[in-house]
């Protein structure tokens, strides 16, 4: 298509479009080219519309130039269903509002980009709830669940997002805006007289679903009824379900087709669900451990003869694979034994002894039946913990090394509960005779389970399987009479198998109603009808080689830097909102724009290092563009489940960016912080009068780059090594006790010192004999800059200095967590390896003072009685990198030492700060817009007696200039805390 058409469609949107071949447009083109699925397909362009005239627009446009519009919410799909190369409509940015709530009827109006997890918080305070829950709640959105008619784990309780559908407001294919709802027969008959595309739509439906030949197909090819997991093609069955086809008084709706339709008939803008009231107030999870999948079949079916509201399952690979994740390693506490499988049994009740006594008679029976050998049952928190261990299954797979990774290809199956146990039987043997493996999990109680085989993409063969499978599991799941797809949709993966499985009349008739809704193919062509086939525009082309990327980090343990970012799922839990909370992509949480998650860094870097056979596949600005935003706060390294660093990949990017294009002065400053506040700390007091004067310091800030509404850190009167060396003479500085080494992190020795002093001197007091080693600064500055090869140069002379120095009995620890985690992260990726044996005790030895004091603590070697008995109450806000890497409930533990005192943990993210991140002029707006999201509100909420913690330097430095409130270190309220 000719640019000049894109350029004056752009020109009538209100909302945001990008088109151009170059620049931050295709840099968007390229992030929405991929999902969850392992299709990729570059649009001919991105739409974020504004509002329903813009959609309006951009149909009319699609129809004059005959492309297709590509709805996309969450971009979670797992077949394919927003690839694809037409316009992709993001509607998640602008159509994310709940629109009226009425708790007396039991329904709400939301837009389509409303998340299900947010949505339901909203509902809490009515006792209501939208039911359906996908393992992506927490991103997946309203309308990508109508879409796809998304079920959940809970879903033989809380049905499928189509039984909650009451009206669906939509725009037609010429542009007519009407609202599918439920209908009487008289409202029929008068609809259907109409002079619009809506009558016209009624009118021929009627006709089509009238026809008794039609109905013989229908009931005749499509899954049994008992399997309520459905999602194959239009879901004609549903409405012949209803009234005029049915004697079961349900008026017929609209709605029950589109719930499904994978946005091929209309555009969704307004959504009518009916809510149901919250579930009893105790739950109870019995965790069945079994010796095999078989078993835990078998103990499926005996649970679901019970009153349960879930019954799912994860197998041996998944449970594996959380033992070396960093957030999911807490969650494994509940696990005995080495069990093959666990079926996870869900109760509620009003109250735990009720819960208790379901699950146990649940027990007594699995015992008589021999299923099972262990039964822990868990409750409340404990319970939420599991859970996370199976909706972390998706993401938690795609760690396995290698270029053989697990494939969504027959994961969404769904057949009779009482087949499933033959069905997985007959699936072995089809995968053992073609020699491979497969995890088994999920939804265990409805009859389907994300069978994932493990396939390497990348060559011919696998590619040729990848299809062979697919097609023999079609026969497989057409022999017990069951649905090809349950949940996840038909997309770009099932659609060329909907003939087969349905018979050729059957899809006719979809055919048929694809002609009705969208004659021109304007909604997502290529889903459902017509599609291509499911082998065509996969993420690898065969036989292509990985490229030897050369990088300064070392990245042996995934491969290269390229196999990390495959890694990326397009899980999307990268996009949750901070009302789910966590840490991962701050910047996404402020500007809501795909760009800005783990998701879109990862598809970009793995595109272009692809595609790119240069000596450096890095120098590319549209890299640039999408990382620009990356805080580098970690979040992703713990909470990204497949681990997609991009903090690390991030720096890497930047190294060899700079070294095609250039380093630019700011970064140089900002990288050799520690060599300029050496210069400064010599006359601190004419740095800090210049920085803090309004005509010189304005001067500064702009030479800088710096936002000028920003404060600067002022240096400490005196350096922390200056300070300790004249205290260190004292001979009351020599009190015996336990050594421990104490690192005087860059940050802490020029400009926190007074915090280092009250550190060493509240150590000294508790007992220790607190040592500064020789070493040099931690490189933090470097690495946060992209300057890898200076922080390398770094970590090897520190772990020189501190390799045979520290050891366990004399650990050494920090006050600023972004410093001293370093040693525990980035130098064992950036010493050689002669130094990685030391660099590894180093680490070992490492600790961040907090977790320190608080194994101490749990030691007794520290003991309550030696603080106050005062009453103060703190409000902490825990460093992001200290989140990834260690925990701020350590210091929230430390805290409360004292008898009285009582610490909350903010439920923040990133402060926005991220090192020189908020003091750039570029980004001053996003990071406040971050603080404003959780931070900001808490803080200015907390009473003028209460206190407020931030161990990192950036967070009490966003704090202050955000909220004029000063936050201390932990450290400090400690030391005034000690009796003394």
């Amino acid at each position: 298509m000719a640019p000049a058409s894109l350029s004056e469609l752009q020109k009538t949107l209100q909302g945001e479009f990008y088109y151009q071949e170059t620049g931050l447009d295709n840099a968007m083109r390229l992030v929405y080219a991929s999902d969850a699925s392992i299709y990729q397909e570059k649009p001919l362009a991105v739409a974020l519309p504004k509002d329903v005239a813009d959609l309006k627009t951009l149909i009319q446009f699609a129809a004059s130039k005959q492309v297709t519009l590509i709805p996309r919410a969450a971009g979670t799909s797992l077949a394919g269903q927003v690839v694809g190369k037409g316009i992709v409509v993001d509607i998640s940015k602008y159509f994310d509002q709940i629109l009226e709530i009425n708790p007396t009827e039991k329904w709400v109006r939301v837009q389509p980009g409303v998340i299900r997890d947010d949505l339901n918080k909203k509902l809490k305070p009515f006792g209501l709830m939208f039911g359906p829950e996908t393992s992506t709640a927490s991103r997946a959105m309203i309308g990508g669940m109508v879409g796809n008619n998304s079920c959940g784990l809970h879903s033989i309780r809380w049905g499928a997002t189509r039984d909650h559908l009451l009206e669906a407001a939509v725009v037609l294919s010429n542009g007519e805006e009407t609202t599918f709802q439920a209908l009487s027969e008289p409202e029929l008959n008068q609809i259907q007289q109409e002079d619009s595309l809506t009558g016209e739509i009624f009118k021929k439906m009627f006709r089509l679903l009238q026809n008794s030949e039609n109905q013989a197909f229908i009931q005749a090819n499509f899954p049994h009824k008992n399997i309520t997991r459905r999602n194959s093609g239009y879901a004609l069955d549903a409405l012949l379900e209803t009234a005029p086809f049915s004697t079961n008084q349900k008026s017929f709706n609209l709605c029950s087709l589109i719930a499904g339709s994978e946005g091929t008939l209309c555009f969704l803008t307004e959504l009518k669900l009916q809510l149901m009231e919250l579930p009893p107030p105790e739950n109870a999870l019995l965790c069945i451990h079994c010796r095999s999948v078989g078993e835990s079949l078998e103990a499926n079916l005996v649970a679901m003869r019970h009153d349960v509201y879930a019954s799912e399952l994860v197998d041996k690979r998944i449970l594996d694979f959380t033992r070396n994740n960093l957030s999911q390693q807490p969650n494994r506490f509940f696990i005995q034994g080495d069990p093959q499988a666990i079926l996870m049994v869900e109760f509620f009740a009003d109250n735990r002894e009720q819960c208790l006594l379901m699950a146990e008679a649940l027990v007594q029976e699995l015992k008589e039946a021999a299923l099972g050998y262990a039964y822990p049952i868990l409750f409340g928190a404990d319970a939420a913990k599991a859970w996370d261990v199976r909706k972390g299954g998706l993401g938690l797979l795609r760690n396995m090394p290698g270029d053989e990774q697990p494939v969504n290809l027959i994961e969404d199956c769904a057949v009779a509960i009482e087949d499933l146990p033959q069905y997985v039987t007959d699936l072995d043997q089809l995968l053992q005779r073609h020699g491979l493996v497969a995890s088994y999990y999920a939804h265990a109680g409805a009859g389907e389970l994300h069978v994932e085989p493990m396939l390497n993409l990348k060559t011919t063969a696998g590619k040729t399987l990848f299809r062979q499978v697919l097609a023999e599991t079609v026969d497989l799941v057409k022999k017990y009479n069951g649905s090809l797809s349950g949940e996840h949709g038909d997309g770009r993966l099932r659609g060329e198998f909907i003939p087969q499985i349905m018979g050729p009349e059957v899809y006719d008739l979809f055919r048929e109603v694809k002609q009705i809704f969208d004659p021109h193919f304007i909604f997502n062509a290529g889903k459902i009808v017509d599609t291509p086939p499911m082998d065509e525009f996969l993420r690898y082309v065969p036989e292509q080689a990985t490229p030897q990327i050369n990088t300064v980090f070392s990245f042996a343990g995934q491969g290269n830097i390229l196999r990390l970012a495959e890694k990326c799922s397009g899980s999307g839990d990268c996009r949750k909102t901070q009302l789910t909370g966590g840490t991962m992509c701050p910047s996404y949480m402020a500007t809501r724009q795909e760009k800005d998650t783990t998701r879109a860094r990862a598809n970009i870097l793995r595109q272009f290092l692809t595609q790119d056979g240069s000596v450096n596949g890095f120098n590319h600005h549209e890299i640039k563009e999408v990382m620009d935003l990356c805080l580098s706060c970690k979040g992703c390294k713990s909470e990204c489940p497949s681990g997609v660093d991009i903090a690390k990949m991030k720096a890497e990017f930047l190294q060899h960016y700079y070294d095609a294009n250039g380093t630019p002065l700011r970064t140089r400053l900002i990288g050799n912080f520690t060599r300029l506040n050496a210069l400064a700390s010599k006359v601190p007091w004419a740095y800090n009068q210049v920085m803090n004067n309004g005509f010189t310091g304005k001067f500064a800030k702009q030479v800088m780059g710096f936002a000028p509404q920003r404060s600067l850190p002022p240096l400490a009167k005196t350096t922390l090594q200056s300070w300790y060396r004249q205290w260190r003479k004292k001979s009351a500085a020599n009190t015996p006790g336990r050594k421990l080494f104490f690192f005087a992190d860059e940050f802490t020795n020029y400009n926190d010192a007074e915090i280092g002093i009250k550190a060493i001197k509240l150590l000294t007091a508790l007992g220790y004999d607190v040592i500064i080693p020789e070493h040099v600064e931690s490189g933090r500055t470097y690495l946060s800059k992209g300057l890898v090869r200076e922080a390398q140069k770094i970590a090897i002379r520190n772990v020189e200095l501190l390799g045979n120095v520290v050891t366990k009995e004399a650990p050494i620890v920090g006050l600023e967590p972004s410093a001293i985690l370093t040693l525990k992260d980035e130098y064992l990726d950036l010493v050689p390896d002669p130094l990685l044996t030391p660099a590894t005790a180093l680490a070992r030895r490492s600790f961040y003072l907090d977790d320190f004091l608080a194994a101490e603590v749990a030691q007794g070697f520290i003991r309550s009685e030696q603080f106050t008995t005062a009453a103060r109450h703190i409000k902490l806000h825990g460093h992001c990198h200290q989140k990834a890497l260690s925990s701020q409930t350590t210091t929230a533990s430390l805290l409360a030492l004292p008898q009285n005192y009582e610490v909350s943990i903010i439920p923040s993210g990133c402060c926005g700060m991220a090192g020189s991140f908020g003091y750039e002029a570029e980004h001053y707006d996003v990071s406040m817009q971050i603080g404003e999201l959780v931070l900001f509100p808490a803080v200015r909420a907390a009473g003028p007696q209460e206190l407020i913690a931030a161990p990192g330097t950036s967070c009490r430095h966003q704090i202050k200039d955000g909220t004029s409130r000063q936050a201390l270190h932990p450290v400090e309220i400690l030391w005034d805390a000690l009796l003394q």
